[in-house]
């Protein structure tokens, strides 16, 4: 695993937590495209520049980029060997991002951009909840046309926490089943 990306159904999968646990590990830089997305003030960023970003970055020996952004998607999978994808149950992820709120607020994260303290609005929870089922398909199907691509590509998919702490612990060196 040189170039890996992490991703999720959801915010609250536990992207921000893995990619940070594997970069220790493998010793290979991590990249949290909240931070990349995302300018001082909640502003987003411009789609070109956020996509120059990216290619800058996937173009280096080796990254963890974590973070979904599906609309640039092209760019990280053309050029990473691994696809780690955390599908944790919705009540999980709801619980996280709530206790992720209430444990930063007013605080920035180390994966979130300078200038965008941690924030919580009805808006953000409606997001997670109603579009949870659909990215489930969509992640997988990405993950699917990932391992197509290329028969030496490498699928991880995590289902529990149990199952991401094992990997984080001692598992990261594992060549996947392949199974989705």
């Amino acid at each position: 695993m040189k170039k890996v990306m992490v991703t999720g159904v959801s915010a609250g999968a536990g992207k921000s937590t893995l990619a940070a646990e594997l970069g220790k590990k493998l010793d290979i830089p991590v990249y949290h495209l909240d931070s990349i997305y995302w300018k001082p003030g909640w502003i987003e960023a411009d789609p070109e520049e956020f996509r120059a970003a990216q290619e800058e970055i996937a173009a280096r020996d080796s990254w963890i980029i974590e973070g979904n952004y599906t609309a640039s998607f092209d760019i990280r999978l053309k050029e990473a060997d691994t696809f780690i994808y955390l599908e944790v149950p919705l009540r999980v992820c709801l619980y996280r991002v709530l206790k992720r709120w209430l444990t930063n607020l007013g605080k920035t994260r180390p994966d979130m951009a300078e200038g965008c303290p941690e924030k919580m609005d009805v808006e953000f929870l409606r997001f997670i909840i109603t579009t949870y089922k659909a990215r489930k398909g969509k992640m997988r199907n990405y993950m699917q046309g990932f391992l197509e691509a290329d028969p030496d590509n490498q699928v991880i998919f995590l289902s529990n926490q149990k199952q991401i702490d094992e990997f984080a612990k001692g598992g990261c060196a594992r060549k996947s089943d392949k199974q989705i």
